[in-house]
């Protein structure tokens, strides 16, 4: 019985301390303007990388769609306007087996995003906003390059929560 007391007393600490340090749950902000509707628009990709703008702006939609109250939806019928331009895409090693050998990688995409309501008026404005994912590098340059695709729709999707969560911060 004073196990349970302890636990009980374990979470009620927690869930005080957790409402005092400004923790709040995903989601929980609003959009700037009141918006009620958004269209995203296809990014630009000024990227070699073929096809990510599709994949992350297709994960960005889906962060929208499943994260707010906030409709998807044609750039007439919406209230404001999202778009932007995937800025890069880079990668690195990470951990090495030899001088020339590499077994891990690291990329990294950039993004700059805007919001325009339905007047002109630029409601939000971000450059630069990043995120990196790490992938297995392989003897096999075919196994490499599927880790490295996976990876890339890994970090779309991390980057698409940060987005949002830029977004719709109260801070």
């Amino acid at each position: 019985m004073q196990i349970k007391q302890i636990y009980i007393g374990l979470l009620l600490i927690s869930c005080v301390l957790a409402s005092a340090c400004g923790f709040k749950f995903k989601g929980g902000g609003e959009l700037p303007g009141a918006i009620k509707s958004i269209n995203i628009v296809t990014l630009q990709n000024n990227t070699s990388e073929v096809g990510v703008e599709n994949i992350f702006t297709s994960d960005l939609v889906n962060e929208f769609i499943t994260s707010s109250n906030v409709m998807v939806s044609s750039r007439a019928a919406a209230d404001a306007v999202m778009e932007g331009t995937i800025v890069a895409i880079r990668s690195g090693t990470i951990a090495r087996k030899g001088p020339q050998t590499s077994v891990e990688r690291r990329i990294y995409m950039t993004v700059n995003l805007k919001l325009t309501a339905k007047d002109g008026k630029v409601l939000w404005f971000s450059k630069g906003i990043s995120e990196k994912e790490e992938y297995d590098v392989d003897d096999d340059n075919t196994t490499t390059e599927t880790n490295r695709r996976k990876a890339i729709k890994r970090l779309s999707i991390k980057l698409a929560e940060r987005v949002y969560n830029r977004l719709t911060d109260d801070f």
